[in-house]
């Protein structure tokens, strides 16, 4: 397994684009000056921790609109994998985005895709300005703590 290091706080946010579970193309500089915005990567699809964050987040949703931050999951699984995913999750209403071509570009840009191809559990808060306010890592059967990540997002856009 790779000793992954991700990107620290204060770094910049490296930008990307990556088509969503619609096949809509999100660009991370699209938000910069407007709002904050949370970057979920994990595993992959269609698992047990990953399915409960995501559903964590949807639940979730009015208070991470409240504080003003967006939610970008992403996972280097395919596009339609991630739309068929959000649909047997009930419906995803933020992005899922597939990290799929080239294969994990964007996980090793912010230093956490591990050398099995797959993106670590691992979450970082953009401001507004593009530069990472927060970040953490987690093991891959951790469920990231939902009340630490809204603290973070709260004090980012306050």
């Amino acid at each position: 397994m790779a000793n992954t290091q991700p990107l620290p706080v204060g770094a910049e946010a490296p930008d990307f684009e990556l088509p969503n579970q619609d096949r809509k193309t999100v660009k991370l500089s699209d938000f910069r000056g407007k709002q904050a915005v949370v970057i979920a990567f994990h595993p992959l699809v269609f698992t047990p921790v990953c399915s409960v964050q995501m559903q964590t987040y949807e639940q979730h949703r009015p208070e991470f609109d409240a504080a003003g931050a967006h939610i970008l999951s992403i996972s280097c699984d395919a596009g339609p994998s991630k739309k068929a995913w959000a649909e047997s999750l009930g419906g995803i209403s933020f992005d899922l985005l597939a990290d799929f071509h080239p294969k994990g570009q964007v996980a090793a840009a912010y230093g956490v895709l591990r050398d099995d191809g797959i993106p670590e559990r691992a979450i970082f808060v953009v401001d507004k300005a593009g530069t990472i306010a927060w970040a953490a890592k987690y093991d891959i059967p951790e469920q990231p703590p939902l009340a630490d990540l809204l603290t973070a997002v709260t004090g980012v856009t306050d």
